[in-house]
This record gives structure tokens, C-alpha cells and sequence, in this order.
């Protein structure tokens, strides 16, 4: 992140503080590959009609934070809630470039998404030191979820004090087992979805109305 940029989040915050509290910004943070960017992308087209970004099979397929503002997400038992979504970088104990020569990348272009993909993880936690007022962890329920990554995060994010909605994804693949998710992390809500496919989704936004309203 540039020092401009830095000098600009810093006036901002200082503005924000003079003139009254900023519209929350809601991160979604977890593992490569986890659905982060396509449920971004679905709350974005749902409420607002835009996109986020691109997704992909690929590995660190989002290499840095991207935000879309001013998203109002209206719930039937009348919360609601304006929020900036935060789509953040996979969160990951170790990039290897290896990693993206397995999909058919030059070894020139496959370093220099490691790098990019390492700096992207150092942008998503200063994010979260500095910028996100609640958290949507997002996790592959097909996936063991006691991984180190995500225990460190969620125990990082605990830390901060900010409000966690764990979200247990691919709920349309045949292993996918969103109790074991719910077991790993029975002190937060658990709220299963397909995110490729749009299933559950109508709770989800319940959920974060009168979670995060």
C-alpha cells in the first residue's frame, strides 16, 4: 500500500471522527479458494446490480483488497444495514510459487503471483487492523476447518473485539459438511450456503442485517 493511499485512510479516519461514525465496513477473509470473491460478487449483483471481481480455480486468484461501497441489505424482520463488502486476499501460513505452476503458469509469472499474493495477505491484515468493523469468515465445507490459518484468524479476530459470521460455502458438493464447521466454532453463528449457486443465501442476509445492523 502506498504512502498516499496510507496519508488518505488517515484523513479519512480523522474526518470520519470529526463529522460522525463511517458507513461499517464488513471484510470477508479465509482460505484460497474458500468462495470469498463469488460471494461478494453475489451480494454485490443482489442488492446494488455490479460485481466485485473476477474468480478462479486458480489459487490467490484476488491478490489485493477490493471494496464496493454503500451496499443496503434489508432483512424481512425489518434490520437493515449499510456497509462497505471487503473482498480480501486468501489468508494462508505459506505461498509457493510451485503452487502456480501446477496450473500451467512460466515459472517467470508464477513467482510473480506468489509475490503479489504474499503482499496481498500483508494488505487484508492491515485491513483488518485498521478498517473493518465486522467480519464474514468464509470456509470450504468440504474442507477440514481446523486448519492452523483458520484458527489463528478467527483467534485474530477475536482479538479485535469485531463481530465474526462464520460461512460454511459449497454446501452443493456431495462432501461437503457444514456441522463439522458449526462443531469447530460453536462460539460464533454458522450460516451454510451455496455461494456458486445462490442456496441459503436469503438467510445470510438475514443473519448479517441483525448481526451486523
Amino acid at each position: 500500500m502506498s504512502i498516499l493511499v496510507r496519508t488518505k485512510q488517515r484523513i479519512s479516519r480523522i474526518l470520519q471522527a470529526f463529522f460522525g461514525k463511517r458507513t461499517r465496513r464488513i471484510g470477508i477473509y479465509g482460505p484460497p479458494n474458500a468462495g470469498k470473491t463469488t460471494l461478494a460478487n453475489r451480494i454485490v449483483r443482489d442488492w446494488i446490480g455490479d460485481a466485485v471481481g473476477p474468480v478462479s480455480e486458480v489459487p490467490h486468484e484476488t491478490r489485493r483488497v477490493r471494496r464496493k461501497e454503500n451496499i443496503t441489505i434489508t432483512g424481512s424482520n425489518g434490520h437493515a444495514i449499510t456497509f462497505d463488502i471487503v473482498d480480501t486476499p486468501g489468508v494462508t501460513t505459506k505461498i509457493d510459487y510451485n503452487e502456480f505452476l501446477e496450473y500451467g503458469f512460466e515459472k517467470e509469472e508464477a513467482i510473480k503471483r506468489a509475490r503479489e499474493a504474499t503482499e496481498g495477505v500483508a494488505e487484508a491484515m492491515h485491513w483488518l487492523r485498521e478498517d473493518i468493523d465486522g467480519v464474514i469468515y468464509m470456509l470450504d465445507s468440504t474442507q477440514d476447518p481446523f486448519q492452523q490459518v483458520n484458527i489463528m484468524m478467527v483467534g485474530i479476530i477475536e482479538s479485535r473485539n469485531l463481530p465474526v459470521l462464520i460461512v460454511a460455502n459449497k454446501i452443493d458438493l456431495p462432501d461437503a459438511s457444514p456441522a463439522r464447521i458449526k462443531s469447530a466454532f460453536p462460539q460464533h453463528p454458522v450460516v451454510a450456503i451455496s455461494g456458486l449457486e445462490g442456496s441459503n443465501v436469503d438467510e445470510l442476509y438475514e443473519t448479517m442485517a441483525s448481526y451486523f445492523g
